[in-house]
């Protein structure tokens, strides 16, 4: 693992550390760098923001486009695809804000809605995860938050029609919900590190929900925050049936991990 890059005004606090996982996304990687330090130019250049962005040897050139486009930011280059989860965490551990945002390389920041996420965690002590809002490339919400996978609900997702009966969703006020997408996910260092990070047994998929449920078993809430725009070009980062799969390992290891054995059996 190496790490380079420079840091602005170290002697300034550190308030929000923004990590991006790249993996084979160098185009989409440089627009949604090129989105931040449009809309945060102030906070980039007084220190109070942050940017990390961890490429998992990427094949397409990725590491050197992003360290041409702006040596000042902090680039992790792992020596494998070590995955989201596993990435993530390498990422956090380079960060020094008291907030982790964790953002996808296939997304674009439209407005400076993550000042007032930090606002909203920062008056709420008891809410540990936030997560923002999607939108598809049309402008149209993605469903970002959603309920626990309890085994009627991974019925209602294997049939497909999870989406109709709010069990993924995109609420259009702030929301108390189960868990909220890791695309666009804000929580506290200080919680992210008494969690031990995300666990690295899921290498992309869950892991989101997984963290949400135990922040949740600690007492703290998770929260979905509608007034920020995030535009998400969906599986830009990867294809479906990876996807698909990956999902079905996870929601498997959950309930391996958090549930009883009959209802791992079923």
């Amino acid at each position: 693992m190496r790490c380079t890059g420079t840091r602005i005004h170290t002697n300034k606090m550190v308030k929000l550390s923004i990590i991006i996982l790249s993996y084979n996304t160098k185009n989409l990687t440089i627009k949604c760098l090129e989105s931040i330090i449009k809309i945060y130019k102030e906070e980039l250049e007084r220190g109070e923001f942050e940017i990390i962005v961890v490429d998992n040897k990427s094949n397409d050139g990725s590491a050197d486009a992003i360290k041409k486009y702006n040596s000042k930011l902090k680039l992790v280059q792992n020596e494998s695809n070590l995955g989201f989860a596993k990435g993530c965490n390498i990422g956090e551990r380079a960060a020094k804000g008291k907030y982790m945002l964790f953002l996808n390389s296939d997304t674009e920041v439209r407005d400076r809605g993550f000042l007032k996420m930090m606002e909203f965690l920062e008056k709420n002590e008891k809410v540990g995860v936030l997560g923002g809002k999607l939108l598809n490339i049309d402008g149209s919400p993605q469903p970002s938050a959603g309920k626990f996978y309890t085994l009627f609900n991974l019925f209602l997702m294997l049939a497909g029609i999870e989406n109709f009966l709010g069990i993924r969703k995109s609420p259009n006020k702030t929301s108390r919900v189960d868990w909220v997408s890791g695309g666009c996910m804000m929580i506290k260092k200080n919680l992210f590190e008494r969690l031990s990070g995300f666990d690295e047994k899921f290498f992309m998929y869950i892991e989101d929900m997984e963290l949400c449920y135990r922040a949740n078993k600690l007492g703290f809430l998770t929260y979905f925050y509608p007034d920020v725009k995030v535009l998400h070009k969906e599986l830009g980062s990867g294809n479906r049936d990876f996807a698909i799969i990956n999902i079905y390992k996870g929601i498997s290891y959950f309930y391996s991990k958090h549930k009883s054995g009959i209802e791992y059996i079923i």
